[in-house]
């Protein structure tokens, strides 16, 4: 389990990384053909945090924080999937903004996650 956590954290904070350069390359309108591109890696992200989920609560994290993964996961893919349709216009930064403030929270949900995983057996062994 702890194999599949840190390979999994890995995954996430790669896909965080090329989530944030290629939305930031759409923002400022660069990098319009990789749409599909920042879509998929963004459903990798997604995966990933919802994978150390599952894990964590194998760990005994409790269901509440899978819960709040599960539904924060189903956000973002909400929200990137319907941005373009939101606030268009002048005001249409708000809606990017919150979608980059949405993702970068499911990354720190990923990492927090992981780290329930993978500091488990080390409280165990010590409590």
């Amino acid at each position: 389990m702890q194999r599949a956590a840190a390979v999994t954290r890995i995954l996430v904070r790669a896909a965080g990384i090329v989530q944030i350069v290629l939305g930031l390359l759409l923002w400022l309108g660069y990098a319009k053909g990789l749409v599909s591109v920042h879509m998929l890696v963004g459903l990798v992200l997604v995966l990933g945090l919802w994978i150390l989920a599952g894990l964590a609560l194998r760990a005994g994290a409790g269901a509440g924080p899978m819960a709040v993964a599960v539904a924060w996961g189903i956000v973002v893919v909400a929200l990137g999937l319907t941005q373009t349709r939101l606030l268009q216009g002048s005001l249409h930064w708000i809606v990017q903004a919150v979608h980059l403030l949405v993702g970068l929270g499911a990354m720190g949900q990923a990492e927090g996650l992981a780290a329930r995983v993978l500091t488990r057996p080390a409280a165990t062994a010590t409590g």
